[in-house]
């Protein structure tokens, strides 16, 4: 009978301690579906925050690639602002041809700058542009064949054929070979030893333009 009584207390004890486990778990189910929600709820707002600052960056990015898309050729300047500059400074037969200055010159890695200037000192297109320039396109006083009207100085087929073939001569036969100052290139050039003092003036008056 001792028997009998001690297995029916142990399951009243057990019933109970189930039922008081059940009841907790009754209690502490909606806290944790909210605490589950509000665990949620926090992810979703840190997604939103990463995926705007995600965004942020990629529009900082974008504004800094289309910035740098902007390139300057010469000087600090775009290939627009250096071709406004030199057509500031040639008139006459050379008016308007800033651009092929620009283009040309840069494309080789020669001075714009310096190019122009003899080419003023040599034609005077500051203002109006010699015979030579007007009837053979030779606007470096360049010497060599095909001749010039019988004379020693070089003709042209075109103006855009003399101004690139101008540039191609300074280039390859001076600037490339380091001679690259109205300074040094003069000796060779010109037969004047003022020569260098008049394009380095044009150079600057250029640069102010």
């Amino acid at each position: 009978m001792r028997t009998l009584k001690v297995y029916r207390t142990s399951f009243i004890l057990t019933s109970m301690l189930f039922i008081y486990l059940m009841a907790l778990f009754t209690f502490f189910k909606p806290l944790f579906k909210k605490n589950d929600i509000i665990v949620l709820k926090s992810k979703k707002t840190d997604a939103k925050i990463i995926s705007s600052v995600i965004a942020e960056k990629k529009n900082i990015i974008t504004q800094t690639k289309g910035k740098g898309e902007i390139q300057t050729v010469f000087d600090g300047l775009t290939l627009e602002q250096l071709t406004l500059k030199l057509d500031k400074n040639l008139n006459s037969t050379l008016k308007g041809k800033g651009a092929l200055f620009a283009s040309y010159s840069t494309s080789l890695g020669l001075d714009p700058y310096l190019a122009v200037a003899i080419v003023l000192e040599e034609t005077g297109c500051k203002w109006n542009c010699s015979s030579m320039v007007n009837k053979c396109y030779n606007i470096g006083g360049l010497k060599g064949s095909p001749s010039c009207a019988g004379t020693s100085y070089r003709s042209y087929n075109s103006l855009d054929e003399g101004i690139k073939g101008f540039m191609d001569i300074l280039y390859y036969n001076y600037y490339a070979k380091g001679l690259t100052t109205p300074e040094t290139i003069n000796p060779i050039y010109a037969e004047s030893s003022s020569w260098s003092s008049g394009v380095r003036n044009y150079i600057t008056q250029i640069k102010n333009s």
